[in-house]
Formats: C-alpha cells, sequence, structure tokens
C-alpha cells in the first residue's frame, strides 16, 4: 500500500514531533516566555505509536522524532522502543531523531540498542558565549558530551546548522571544519518564517546563495548526487574529504521531490511545513480503537497535498509566513 499525493509524489517519510518542549530556548524559534501545550492536548505515547504504525502501514519507510527537543518528553524511549519493532519486520528502513544534543549522554546507547544508527544533532556555534546567547540558557559542554557519547555508541551524526547573517556567518568554516575532522555532515540551513520572535528574521536572514560564494573563496565545493531523503543538496569539500549540505527554502525551494508530511505533538497532520493547510488526526484516532476512520483522515489529507510552500521573508509585513512555532510542527 502506498500514499500517492495529486501530484503523483509517494509519501515516505514522516517527521513526528513528540513535544512542543524543548529545553533551549533559540532565538529564531522560539519566544523566551513560551507557552506550552497543556498535557491533555498531547497526544500520549501510545497514541503516538499508533498513529506512526498506520502511517507505516501505509507506506512510510522513514520516520524521524523531532520537537521541540524529543529526548525531553518523558518515557521517550518507551516509544522509540515500541516504533524499533518495525525495524525489525523490516516494514520501516529507517527510525531516527533530531537533537539539541542536551540528552545524549543519557540515552545514546539506549538509541542505538533499539535500533537507531543516525542521529541529526542541531549546533549553530562552536563559541561557548554565543551560544548561550542564541539559545538563552544552553550549555555547549553538555551537547559536546553529548556528541562524544553518540559517536562512541556508534550513531552517525549530521550537524544541522541555521546560517544567520552577523551571527555564525564568519564561523561556518570552522564548524564544518570541526564537523568533518570527527566523520559528521555538516548541513546549513536558511532561516524560515515560521512563528512570532522577538527578533526581525529579515535581519538574520542569510541566502545561501551568498554563503556558497563565500565558502567557495577558500574550499573547492564538488557537487554530488549523495541524498538522505530529506531535501539538502550535497556538495563534498575537497580539501576536508568531508560533505555539506544546503537546505535552501529561501532561495530554492525542493518542492517538487517532496515525500514527506509532519505531525504534530496534539495529532495535527500537516502535508507542507510552509501552508497552514492541515489535518486533525487526534480526533479520528479518539474516536475508534479501529483505524479505519483514521486511515481514511489521511488518505483526505494525502489528496490535498500542496504542490509547494509559499515561503518569503518580507520586509514589508515583517509577519511570519506561517504563525506557529517551528517547535511546535517539529524541525
Amino acid at each position: 500500500m502506498s500514499m500517492t499525493d495529486p501530484y503523483g509524489r509517494d509519501i515516505t517519510y514522516l517527521r513526528v514531533s513528540v513535544t512542543d518542549r524543548c529545553d533551549f530556548r533559540c532565538t529564531y524559534c522560539m519566544a523566551e516566555d513560551m507557552t506550552f501545550l497543556p498535557k491533555k492536548d498531547l497526544l500520549s505515547l501510545e497514541e503516538l505509536d499508533r498513529l506512526c504504525t498506520v502511517f507505516i502501514e501505509k507506506g512510510v519507510k522513514k520516520l524521524r522524532l523531532t520537537g521541540g527537543e524529543p529526548l525531553v518528553r518523558k518515557n521517550i524511549m518507551h516509544l522509540v522502543r515500541e516504533l524499533s519493532r518495525h525495524l525489525k519486520t523490516g516494514a520501516l528502513e529507517e527510525l531516527t531523531l533530531t537533537t539539541n544534543g542536551s540528552q545524549l549522554s543519557r540515552f545514546a546507547q539506549e538509541l542505538v540498542d533499539c535500533g537507531v544508527r543516525r542521529i541529526n544533532v542541531s549546533l549553530d556555534t562552536l563559541d561557548p558565549v554565543k551560544f548561550r546567547e542564541i539559545t538563552r540558557w544552553g550549555d555547549i559542554g553538555r551537547v559536546i558530551a553529548g556528541i562524544d557519547a553518540a559517536q562512541a555508541a556508534g550513531l552517525s551524526i549530521k550537524l544541522n546548522a541555521v546560517a544567520l547573517k552577523g551571527f555564525n556567518e564568519a564561523e561556518i568554516p570552522e564548524l564544518m571544519r570541526w564537523a568533518h575532522g570527527r566523520g559528521m555532515d555538516l548541513t546549513v540551513i536558511e532561516t524560515m518564517p515560521m512563528g512570532e520572535i522577538e527578533v526581525d528574521r529579515t535581519d538574520q536572514y542569510l541566502p545561501l546563495s551568498v554563503l556558497r560564494a563565500d565558502l567557495e573563496r577558500q574550499f573547492t565545493l564538488n557537487d554530488i548526487p549523495y541524498k538522505t531523503g530529506g531535501p539538502a543538496r550535497y556538495v563534498e569539500v575537497a580539501e576536508t574529504g568531508g560533505r555539506l549540505g544546503f537546505i535552501t527554502p529561501m532561495t530554492h525551494n525542493f518542492c517538487e521531490s517532496c515525500n514527506r508530511v509532519r505531525i504534530t505533538c496534539t495529532g495535527t497532520l500537516f502535508m507542507c511545513l510552509g501552508q497552514e493547510d492541515a489535518a486533525d488526526l487526534r480526533t479520528p484516532l479518539r474516536a475508534s480503537e479501529g483505524n479505519d476512520l483514521l486511515s481514511a483522515a489521511i488518505d483526505e489529507a494525502i489528496g490535498r497535498k500542496p504542490k509547494g510552500h509559499d515561503f518569503v521573508i518580507d520586509r514589508r509585513s515583517k509577519r511570519p509566513a506561517v504563525s506557529r512555532h517551528m517547535s511546535v510542527t517539529g524541525g
């Protein structure tokens, strides 16, 4: 069974936000005093398992847990362990997660034991002072220790860095050398207009075409066809031997090959990160013991998946393209 959208794209990749909460408050992602969702609105771990299982039965091959910070969700490893049964049957090809690294020291070995083979770690700077500034209260020492523990446990790591003009653009070469020196890929991401935050995103926005041109003054970047199932385009850096990915939702969208949908921790399905178009899956999930209603709601939603997003960073309105924060939808 497969889910195919109106444009002939098979939906094989599901990203699930297991919590809107996070132990950091990254300035481009969240407001400092976020109002988090009431617990009753959140899907239970059992409901999340049931929902993911229906998607896997309908053709999802890759499942990524996100947040907020997925590893701050209480008993999250119970869900990871349950979902890992689909890896054993071969129904699911990959179970992975995106994390800020703060909890990895605790969970790295258990993740490996559950069949997780690679993870993404968000890290925008190696400077401890700037790290605290951008995360508002993060400790880079804990993140580095988490990365150490994850690599020691055998996890493959890709670093994700959001490129922010005037903040970390000059550090990207150092971050890349550090990542590649430790055998990690690095992906840089353009900032996206999601959710009301205190800063003006038009001042933060750095087109990656500009960043790439800067990098090419000191590095040889060779385009390669490498793919991980997500939207990044990769180059190989001749000087380091490592891979560098670019995710460019603003300057060059990648919608034509979009194979993914996202579920929030409240059971809302977003067919596109950059559209408000959504479907409520919590109601059909809770309305019946069986999955027929849920399955029908998923089919109806996939039938409405848009061709692409309408992201634009607009100096006139200063308003985000979508009102919800990235931490709600899942990165």
